[in-house]
Protein backbone atom coordinates (compact mmCIF):
# COMPACT_ATOMS: atom_id res chain seq x y z
CA UNK A 1 0.00 0.00 0.00
CA UNK A 2 1.61 3.32 -1.07
CA UNK A 3 2.17 5.89 1.62
CA UNK A 4 0.68 9.38 1.07
CA UNK A 5 3.20 11.90 -0.17
CA UNK A 6 4.55 14.29 2.42
CA UNK A 7 3.18 17.81 1.96
CA UNK A 8 6.61 19.26 2.71
CA UNK A 9 8.05 17.51 -0.34
CA UNK A 10 5.50 19.19 -2.55
CA UNK A 11 6.36 22.70 -1.43
CA UNK A 12 9.61 23.20 -3.37
CA UNK A 13 7.83 22.07 -6.51
CA UNK A 14 4.95 24.46 -5.87
CA UNK A 15 7.38 27.35 -5.42
CA UNK A 16 9.16 26.44 -8.67
CA UNK A 17 5.84 26.33 -10.53
CA UNK A 18 4.83 29.74 -9.18
CA UNK A 19 8.16 31.27 -10.19
CA UNK A 20 7.95 29.71 -13.65
CA UNK A 21 4.44 31.11 -14.08
CA UNK A 22 5.66 34.54 -12.97
CA UNK A 23 8.43 34.53 -15.57
CA UNK A 24 5.97 33.48 -18.27
CA UNK A 25 3.49 36.22 -17.35
CA UNK A 26 6.23 38.86 -17.31
CA UNK A 27 7.32 37.75 -20.77
CA UNK A 28 3.76 37.98 -22.08
CA UNK A 29 3.29 41.39 -20.48
CA UNK A 30 6.42 42.65 -22.22
CA UNK A 31 5.55 41.30 -25.65
CA UNK A 32 1.79 41.42 -26.07
CA UNK A 33 1.33 45.22 -25.97
CA UNK A 34 3.97 45.77 -28.63
CA UNK A 35 2.66 43.03 -30.87
CA UNK A 36 -0.83 44.44 -30.50
CA UNK A 37 0.42 47.69 -31.98
CA UNK A 38 1.97 45.84 -34.90
CA UNK A 39 -0.89 43.45 -35.73
CA UNK A 40 -4.44 44.02 -36.92
CA UNK A 41 -5.33 47.64 -37.56
CA UNK A 42 -3.71 49.91 -34.94
CA UNK A 43 -5.64 53.02 -35.99
CA UNK A 44 -9.03 51.40 -35.44
CA UNK A 45 -7.98 50.27 -31.96
CA UNK A 46 -6.98 53.81 -31.00
CA UNK A 47 -9.79 55.70 -32.73
CA UNK A 48 -12.41 53.56 -31.05
CA UNK A 49 -11.86 55.67 -27.93
CA UNK A 50 -9.72 58.65 -29.03
CA UNK A 51 -9.94 61.32 -31.71
CA UNK A 52 -6.38 61.08 -33.04
CA UNK A 53 -4.12 58.27 -34.22
CA UNK A 54 -0.57 59.57 -34.49
CA UNK A 55 2.14 56.90 -34.90
CA UNK A 56 5.61 57.35 -33.48
CA UNK A 57 7.34 57.02 -36.84
CA UNK A 58 5.67 60.20 -38.11
CA UNK A 59 8.38 62.19 -36.32
CA UNK A 60 5.98 64.96 -35.35
CA UNK A 61 7.14 67.32 -32.61
CA UNK A 62 5.26 67.71 -29.31
CA UNK A 63 4.25 71.22 -30.39
CA UNK A 64 2.68 69.87 -33.58
CA UNK A 65 0.99 67.08 -31.67
CA UNK A 66 -0.49 69.62 -29.29
CA UNK A 67 -1.63 71.81 -32.16
CA UNK A 68 -3.53 69.02 -33.88
CA UNK A 69 -4.96 67.61 -30.65
CA UNK A 70 -6.10 71.10 -29.64
CA UNK A 71 -7.74 71.63 -33.03
CA UNK A 72 -9.70 68.40 -32.72
CA UNK A 73 -10.89 69.39 -29.27
CA UNK A 74 -11.92 72.79 -30.59
CA UNK A 75 -13.82 71.14 -33.44
CA UNK A 76 -15.60 68.89 -30.98
CA UNK A 77 -16.62 71.85 -28.83
CA UNK A 78 -17.84 73.68 -31.91
CA UNK A 79 -20.15 70.78 -32.79
CA UNK A 80 -18.05 69.04 -35.42
CA UNK A 81 -16.37 66.02 -33.77
CA UNK A 82 -13.96 64.37 -36.17
CA UNK A 83 -11.43 61.58 -35.83
CA UNK A 84 -8.13 61.66 -37.65
CA UNK A 85 -5.58 58.99 -38.56
CA UNK A 86 -2.12 60.03 -39.74
CA UNK A 87 -0.45 57.19 -41.64
CA UNK A 88 3.21 57.99 -42.21
CA UNK A 89 4.46 54.60 -43.39
CA UNK A 90 3.25 51.19 -44.51
CA UNK A 91 3.93 49.69 -41.08
CA UNK A 92 1.36 52.03 -39.49
CA UNK A 93 -1.36 49.97 -41.18
CA UNK A 94 -0.59 46.84 -39.19
CA UNK A 95 -1.85 43.82 -41.12
CA UNK A 96 -3.66 45.83 -43.81
CA UNK A 97 -0.53 47.08 -45.56
CA UNK A 98 -2.20 46.40 -48.94
CA UNK A 99 -4.06 49.70 -48.42
CA UNK A 100 -0.85 51.73 -48.22
CA UNK A 101 -1.03 54.78 -50.50
CA UNK A 102 -4.76 54.23 -50.91
CA UNK A 103 -6.10 56.77 -48.41
CA UNK A 104 -9.73 56.71 -49.55
CA UNK A 105 -9.96 52.93 -49.53
CA UNK A 106 -8.33 52.83 -46.13
CA UNK A 107 -10.74 55.49 -44.84
CA UNK A 108 -13.64 53.31 -45.99
CA UNK A 109 -12.08 50.28 -44.31
CA UNK A 110 -11.43 52.24 -41.12
CA UNK A 111 -14.98 53.61 -41.11
CA UNK A 112 -16.31 50.07 -41.30
CA UNK A 113 -14.04 48.96 -38.46
CA UNK A 114 -15.30 51.80 -36.26
CA UNK A 115 -18.95 51.51 -37.27
CA UNK A 116 -20.00 49.88 -34.00
CA UNK A 117 -18.70 52.75 -31.86
CA UNK A 118 -18.38 55.79 -34.13
CA UNK A 119 -20.44 57.22 -37.00
CA UNK A 120 -19.00 60.72 -37.40
CA UNK A 121 -16.57 62.22 -39.91
CA UNK A 122 -13.29 60.37 -40.29
CA UNK A 123 -10.15 61.73 -41.94
CA UNK A 124 -7.13 59.73 -43.11
CA UNK A 125 -3.92 61.53 -44.08
CA UNK A 126 -1.23 59.68 -46.02
CA UNK A 127 1.81 61.10 -47.83
CA UNK A 128 -0.01 60.81 -51.15
CA UNK A 129 -3.42 62.19 -50.24
CA UNK A 130 -6.53 62.23 -48.07
CA UNK A 131 -9.30 59.80 -47.37
CA UNK A 132 -12.61 60.88 -45.88
CA UNK A 133 -15.63 58.97 -44.59
CA UNK A 134 -18.82 59.94 -42.84
CA UNK A 135 -20.73 56.66 -42.64
CA UNK A 136 -23.93 58.06 -41.13
CA UNK A 137 -24.03 61.05 -43.48
CA UNK A 138 -25.73 60.88 -46.86
CA UNK A 139 -23.35 63.28 -48.62
CA UNK A 140 -19.83 63.13 -47.11
CA UNK A 141 -18.41 65.61 -49.64
CA UNK A 142 -14.84 65.00 -48.51
CA UNK A 143 -13.30 64.54 -51.95
CA UNK A 144 -14.62 67.84 -53.33
CA UNK A 145 -13.91 69.75 -50.11
CA UNK A 146 -10.29 68.59 -49.95
CA UNK A 147 -9.62 68.92 -53.68
CA UNK A 148 -6.44 70.87 -54.36
CA UNK A 149 -5.19 70.68 -50.79
CA UNK A 150 -1.50 69.76 -50.87
CA UNK A 151 -0.19 66.79 -48.93
CA UNK A 152 3.62 66.80 -48.52
CA UNK A 153 5.50 63.53 -48.84
CA UNK A 154 7.39 64.09 -45.59
CA UNK A 155 5.91 62.39 -42.54
CA UNK A 156 6.71 65.38 -40.33
CA UNK A 157 4.59 67.64 -42.54
CA UNK A 158 1.50 65.42 -42.40
CA UNK A 159 0.34 67.31 -39.32
CA UNK A 160 0.21 70.59 -41.23
CA UNK A 161 -1.86 68.94 -43.95
CA UNK A 162 -4.17 67.39 -41.35
CA UNK A 163 -4.76 70.77 -39.67
CA UNK A 164 -5.66 72.38 -43.00
CA UNK A 165 -7.93 69.47 -43.92
CA UNK A 166 -9.82 69.51 -40.61
CA UNK A 167 -10.38 73.26 -40.84
CA UNK A 168 -11.60 72.98 -44.42
CA UNK A 169 -13.95 70.08 -43.64
CA UNK A 170 -15.36 71.85 -40.60
CA UNK A 171 -15.86 75.03 -42.62
CA UNK A 172 -17.69 73.13 -45.35
CA UNK A 173 -20.02 71.71 -42.69
CA UNK A 174 -20.73 75.19 -41.36
CA UNK A 175 -18.32 75.31 -38.42
CA UNK A 176 -15.47 77.77 -37.97
CA UNK A 177 -12.59 76.11 -36.14
CA UNK A 178 -9.25 77.70 -35.30
CA UNK A 179 -6.08 76.20 -33.88
CA UNK A 180 -5.62 76.95 -30.16
CA UNK A 181 -2.31 78.68 -29.52
CA UNK A 182 0.39 77.32 -27.23
CA UNK A 183 -1.08 73.88 -26.67
CA UNK A 184 1.42 71.06 -26.14
CA UNK A 185 0.89 67.41 -25.29
CA UNK A 186 3.45 64.97 -23.99
CA UNK A 187 2.86 61.99 -26.26
CA UNK A 188 1.03 61.11 -29.41
CA UNK A 189 -2.24 59.20 -28.94
CA UNK A 190 -1.81 55.69 -30.21
CA UNK A 191 1.87 55.46 -29.37
CA UNK A 192 3.36 52.95 -26.94
CA UNK A 193 4.95 55.58 -24.66
CA UNK A 194 4.47 54.67 -21.02
CA UNK A 195 3.96 50.98 -21.79
CA UNK A 196 7.33 50.20 -20.22
CA UNK A 197 6.08 51.54 -16.88
CA UNK A 198 3.03 49.31 -17.08
CA UNK A 199 5.22 46.28 -17.76
CA UNK A 200 7.54 47.13 -14.85
CA UNK A 201 4.59 47.62 -12.48
CA UNK A 202 3.00 44.37 -13.58
CA UNK A 203 6.29 42.54 -13.22
CA UNK A 204 6.74 43.89 -9.69
CA UNK A 205 3.23 42.78 -8.76
CA UNK A 206 3.86 39.28 -10.08
CA UNK A 207 7.13 39.02 -8.17
CA UNK A 208 5.34 40.06 -4.98
CA UNK A 209 2.69 37.39 -5.59
CA UNK A 210 5.37 34.76 -6.18
CA UNK A 211 7.26 35.78 -3.03
CA UNK A 212 4.07 35.56 -0.96
CA UNK A 213 3.30 32.13 -2.38
CA UNK A 214 6.81 30.89 -1.66
CA UNK A 215 6.60 32.24 1.91
CA UNK A 216 3.35 30.43 2.52
CA UNK A 217 4.80 27.25 1.04
CA UNK A 218 7.61 27.16 3.62
CA UNK A 219 7.23 24.69 6.48
CA UNK A 220 5.61 26.26 9.52
CA UNK A 221 8.65 25.66 11.73
CA UNK A 222 10.83 27.83 9.48
CA UNK A 223 8.32 30.64 9.45
CA UNK A 224 8.11 30.56 13.24
CA UNK A 225 11.88 30.69 13.43
CA UNK A 226 11.98 33.76 11.13
CA UNK A 227 9.34 35.53 13.22
CA UNK A 228 11.13 34.74 16.48
CA UNK A 229 14.43 36.11 15.19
Amino acid sequence: MPFPQNNASRRPRAVAEVLALTVLLMFLAATIPHSALADGDPASDVLATQSLFLPQDAGISPEQQGQLAGLLQAADRAGYPIRVALIASRSDLGSVTALWRQPQRYAEFLGEELSLVYHGPLLVVMPDGFGFMWPSHSTPGGASTLAGLHVPASGTALETAAVSAVQRLAGAAGYSVSVPAGRVVGAAPGSSDGMEWIVVALGGLLIAVAWTASFRARPLRFRRKEVST
